[in-house]
């Protein structure tokens, strides 16, 4: 039963008589009928109607992305032998793990005498149709010059490298190949992010671009109940909360000191040059029950160039429990000094970190401007190209986009927290400390 007139019929039947019908199927029907991805499938789930060449699937953690994307592959797979696919991710590792390995992957789907095998030194997967999938890394953007496919899935776009406009080299390389068969088409499945690959893709032709959006909750019936409740209860309708539960893609606030772009071009994967020297800044609360411990670590690279290594921020902690996250936190990253903010009570921050055993030198800030008005020459070193951030932090970078100048914050939480530990953790790196950097020779 996979003629899809059939399944359209039968979905179009009271449910008393799709119950009749089942009762009448031998045990391979039943098993043959497990396997009938629209039967089961939310729409959104389902390739869109219309002569669309790129599908985009924008949706929340846990809303059925990966599914989707290998049940349209596997489709593809079974009614066209003459298929190239290319499956293309953030890296070979979570191709393989996700894509054709994963709980919703590849192998995972299918009747069993249908499935592909997997050569993993070719990184391919060969249907018993003769049809083919080549796996492929976003950060190696010249492994798709060359290559000529019919389809392509492509997960997690606004994950993707950033770095040297990797992601969209990538995606440049990927639409240069797709040139074979009649109708070559493309599925792009991600958590949004502003990143310049999404926004791009979203710029497409109306014409040629079908996008869909879930959230969480649209998969409640396959994600436990515990799960649902507590991560909604966590994180709300935050801005991380809409954008990694509701597929939220949150833009740029207009006058906003730091913008999506300008954090991804900062963006590297890890530090790549050794530290001068290491600090971590902190913005203590005012209260145990109220607002986060921001807890930041930026370094000095040999390169002249500052790094934001690590985001410790803690939530709802009493003052002996953010110290020790201070000490832990100095201790993992063997900081110089840390950096406090102590206009909540100086000589209060001072004993209660060194109660926590944080030995290092201690250097007390006062602020005597507002949280913008400090934020807006750190930002300016954005601007300039000597700020990178070595990988991903989602909350910070929610604070970084709410501050506005002129004066005022429109990001998640009640205050900055995050945001004025790297304020006050750059500011002693680059704005303050005199430290001249080393030549690096790489």
């Amino acid at each position: 039963m996979t003629d899809q007139a059939q399944i359209d019929h039968l979905m179009a039947q009271p449910e008393a008589k799709r119950l009749a019908w089942l009762r009448r199927l031998s045990f391979e029907e039943r098993e043959e009928f497990n396997h009938v991805w629209p039967l089961w499938a939310r729409a959104a789930q389902l390739p869109p109607p219309g002569d669309w060449q790129l599908w985009l699937i924008l949706a929340g953690r846990g809303f059925g992305k990966t599914r989707a994307g290998a049940e349209w592959i596997r489709d593809i797979a079974e009614r066209d032998p003459a298929a190239r696919i290319a499956l293309v991710g953030a890296s070979l590792g979570e191709v393989r793990s996700v894509m054709v390995e994963g709980e919703s992957g590849l192998l995972s789907i299918g009747l069993p005498g249908q499935r592909p095998q997997f050569e993993p030194s070719l990184r391919r997967l060969v249907w018993p149709t003769g049809a083919m999938a080549t796996l492929y890394s976003a950060g190696e953007p010249e492994s798709l010059r060359g290559p000529q496919h019919s389809h392509s899935w492509c997960d997690e776009v606004a994950k993707w490298d950033n770095a040297s406009a990797r992601a969209e080299r990538t995606w440049d390389n990927l639409l240069f190949g797709l040139r074979l068969g009649e109708q070559p088409r493309a599925l792009a499945t991600t958590t949004p992010r502003a990143v310049p690959l999404l926004k791009r893709m979203l710029a497409s032709d109306p014409a040629t671009l079908a996008v869909c959006h879930g959230s969480t909750e649209a998969n409640r019936d396959n994600l436990p109940a515990r799960f649902v409740s507590g991560i909604r209860k966590l994180y709300g309708k935050s801005a991380l909360g809409r954008q990694e539960l509701d597929g939220e893609l949150l833009e740029d606030l207009d006058g906003a000191l730091w913008t999506r772009a300008l954090l991804e071009a900062a963006r590297e994967p890890a530090a790549s040059s050794p530290a001068v020297r290491t600090v971590v800044a902190v913005d203590p609360p005012a209260s145990a029950g109220g607002d986060e411990c921001g807890i930041v670590v930026c370094a000095l690279g040999e390169d002249g160039l500052a790094w934001v290594l690590a985001d410790a921020s803690v939530a709802k902690a009493s003052p002996e429990q953010w110290a020790r996250a201070v000490a832990r936190t100095a201790a993992a990253w063997s900081a110089d000094r840390v950096v406090a903010e102590a206009n909540q009570g100086g000589a209060m921050v001072e004993s209660v970190l060194r109660a926590a055993e944080v030995t290092l030198p201690l250097r007390l800030v006062h602020a005597s401007k507002g949280k913008v008005a400090r934020a807006e020459p750190v930002a300016a070193l954005y601007e300039a190209g000597r700020v990178r951030h070595a990988g991903q932090f989602p909350a910070l970078e929610d604070q970084l986009c709410g501050l506005i100048a002129g004066g005022s914050y429109n990001g998640p939480g009640r205050s900055p927290d995050r945001a004025d530990a790297l304020v006050w953790a750059l500011t002693e790196l680059a704005l303050r400390a005199k430290v001249q950097p080393r030549v690096w020779l790489g």
